[in-house]
């Protein structure tokens, strides 16, 4: 990293198991500065203000500001308790702690929403035959943001007049809507076990299980005691039916959901997809179930058909989005 730059922000992706540190350089057309990327695991330390300084000794860098992308509902831009981790945050605590200057928190999925203006095309890759779409090429365009990793985080992206508006929500945690036969005895079957079923509890690393578990259930078969990682090991190697069908199941029910979300936030412009599990389950995504699902949305498929779905394959978007709320935060605009 340059460390001749004057005054770099510490930019903080925090989820449920790891958090991702980064500087940024708001003066550069390039502000996410990808050697200064370290990842920590949130089990390791008490609070993130213990793992911030641990990236300070172990790097070398300072900074007087920062902005923290947190999994979890921001209270009055003040406080956020990280959902599926047992850490809470709090800005002014932070600056308090660290002798910052300022800390901005923001929603995980917004700073995600937020990387897609400095996205290349080589950064983004079809899910299904619907090409990408352009950015910034007309008046206002509306886009989701979702993806699957310890949670599922949801956002709105927009863009108008020039401007790019994100919305921040907890759509990840909405009820679950079963359109199948399938569907429906896999509700009954988490219904009986967590009370309430949303999105979140089928489409996340965990949501691999207990999909697992509920299709064991329905096809009477005894059921092992996997991880995430071996279901989809034992789906890619073919070598276990039920993991084939919990992976294939995942992918339609993510697709289905996707969908509900572009009718919901009116995203026709795309969905564009992230989160710590997309990259293992893009072949499967790839297979037809995802779009289908996408697609079957009754009186609107003929709309449907036509909203691409993209994968973002960026290696650390919701510190580049972080980044370009710095940039923002400083007066500058993003480099076009």
């Amino acid at each position: 990293m340059d460390r001749s730059i004057a005054s770099p922000t510490l930019l903080a992706d925090l989820g449920g198991t790891n958090v991702r540190f980064a500087l940024a350089d708001v003066a550069s057309p390039s502000p996410l500065l990808l050697d200064s990327v370290q990842r920590y695991r949130v089990k390791d330390f008490d609070t993130l203000a213990d793992t911030i300084r641990q990236y300070f000794a172990d790097t070398g860098h300072t900074a007087k500001q920062a902005i923290i992308a947190a999994a979890g509902r921001i209270a009055n831009g003040e406080t956020v308790k990280i959902t599926n981790n047992p850490w809470a945050v709090s800005a002014h605590g932070l600056e308090a702690e660290l002798g910052l200057e300022r800390v901005r928190l923001v929603n995980d999925f917004a700073a995600q929403g937020m990387s897609i203006p400095l996205l290349q095309t080589d950064q983004l890759q079809a899910v299904g035959n619907v090409a990408p779409p352009e950015r910034n090429h007309k008046s206002s365009q509306t886009f989701v943001v979702m993806g699957p990793g310890t949670g599922l985080g949801v956002a709105g992206l927009l863009f108008r007049h020039g401007h790019w508006i994100v919305l921040e929500t907890e759509g990840g945690h909405s009820g679950f809507a079963a359109h199948t036969a399938e569907d429906v005895e896999i509700l009954h079957r988490l219904n009986a076990r967590f009370g309430r079923v949303s999105n979140e509890r089928m489409i996340c690393g965990n949501g691999l299980v207990n999909l697992y578990l509920a299709l064991a259930d329905i096809a009477g078969q005894p059921a092992h005691e996997y991880t995430p990682e071996d279901i989809t090991a034992r789906a890619n190697d073919g070598s276990d039916a039920l993991c084939v069908r919990t992976v294939e199941t995942l992918a339609g029910i993510f697709g289905s959901v996707a969908g509900d979300l572009v009718l919901s936030l009116g995203g026709w412009d795309g969905v564009f997809l992230t989160g710590g599990v997309l990259k293992i389950l893009m072949p499967w995504l790839q297979r037809g179930g995802f779009r289908e699902r996408f697609e079957a949305k009754g009186r609107f498929r003929d709309t449907m058909e036509h909203v691409p779905t993209i994968a973002i394959t960026h290696p650390e978007p919701g510190l580049l989005g972080a980044a370009v709320l710095a940039v923002l935060d400083a007066g500058h605009h993003l480099p076009s």
